[in-house]
């Protein structure tokens, strides 16, 4: 058990870069060893409309010995929505291309640019198909910035593995059904009181500004709360608030922790920060709390304006 508590040295689901450098020191990846080791994976991911490549800033500057998880391609590649959650099998080959095994312990990062971005919807992500130890550094910016090591260039072949084949937990995911009768049965009585916390931008969920996608129609669900991912940022570090500020900010946001969570944003990948904010901040019971996998995008291609399921601010 000593040994096993030394290795597991991460105490909470973000780590500092202090915390992620000391345990690549005790448990780094390594060709030799079958022991459990500490993998820094990044997800660096941007915007479609954003003009940077999350492969391209990964050769740029990284963490040495890190691997490139792509959330355009880890997807249901059948749905017609972006980043929809893959099968359990293709994850499984994934993490085996990857090299990563079932007992090591994962640390996801972001770009440098964006701080926390997509890191946190790998991070679910892997918790979602039982990965035991998962956690999101916060943040890479600040990796960079406090000198510890980086480097660019290609990157060797990673040694595959066999991941196999793991459970996934639906407890997670909400659906485009469940979440219309929410939408639907809003202030209506008797209703279940389950929260929907909208991670776009305070215009896209106002209706005042576009989609970044073409052709979709801004705005929000009925009775959801606009919980803008920039809210939940330091505005310099782009770290996770601290969990007593975020605590507050929820409470500012009418949020109970009591009911039931369901988080959204653009294609389900920003909808993982609200839930990571919500872990750090003890905020409400993570067996109720749920991310909408299609989000906004799916919505607004499946509801409209006439219909009361878009609802645009005057």
């Amino acid at each position: 058990m000593a040994s096993h508590t030394s290795r597991r040295s991460l105490s909470s689901y973000l780590v500092s870069p202090t915390e992620l450098q000391e345990a690549l020191k005790k448990n780094p990846p390594s060709k030799i060893s079958t022991a459990p080791r500490t993998v820094a994976l990044c997800a660096t991911w941007f915007l479609p409309n954003d003009g940077r490549n999350g492969l391209q800033t990964f050769r740029e500057k990284r963490i040495p010995h890190a691997r490139f998880f792509d959330l355009d391609s880890v997807i249901d590649k059948r749905s017609p929505y972006p980043h929809m959650l893959p099968s359990a099998s293709d994850f499984a080959k994934s993490m085996s291309a990857l090299g990563i095994r079932r007992d090591d312990t994962v640390v996801v990062y972001d770009s440098q640019e964006l701080g926390i971005f997509s890191a946190p919807r790998v991070g679910w992500t892997l918790k979602a198909f039982g990965h035991n130890s998962v956690h999101v550094l916060n943040n890479f910016k600040l990796w960079v910035e406090e000198g510890y090591p980086t480097e660019s260039g290609e990157f060797w072949d990673v040694d595959t593995c066999v991941y196999q084949i793991p459970e996934f937990d639906e407890t997670k995911v909400a659906d485009f059904e469940e979440v219309k009768e929410i939408a639907k049965d809003h202030n209506k009585e008797g209703a279940e009181g389950i929260q929907i916390l909208d991670a776009r931008s305070q215009g896209r969920w106002s209706g005042k500004d576009p989609e970044p996608r073409p052709g979709l129609s801004s705005g929000h669900m009925p009775g959801s709360i606009s919980v803008p991912v920039s809210d939940l940022l330091d505005p310099v570090k782009k770290t996770i608030l601290p969990g007593d500020q975020l605590k507050k900010i929820f409470e500012s946001k009418g949020v109970d922790p009591n009911k039931p969570i369901i988080s959204s944003c653009g294609t389900g990948v920003t909808a993982a920060v609200i839930d990571a904010a919500l872990s750090e901040a003890g905020y409400g019971d993570e067996s109720k709390r749920r991310v909408y996998d299609g989000s906004w995008t799916e919505w607004a291609q499946r509801t409209s304006p006439s219909d009361g399921l878009i609802i645009k601010e005057e």
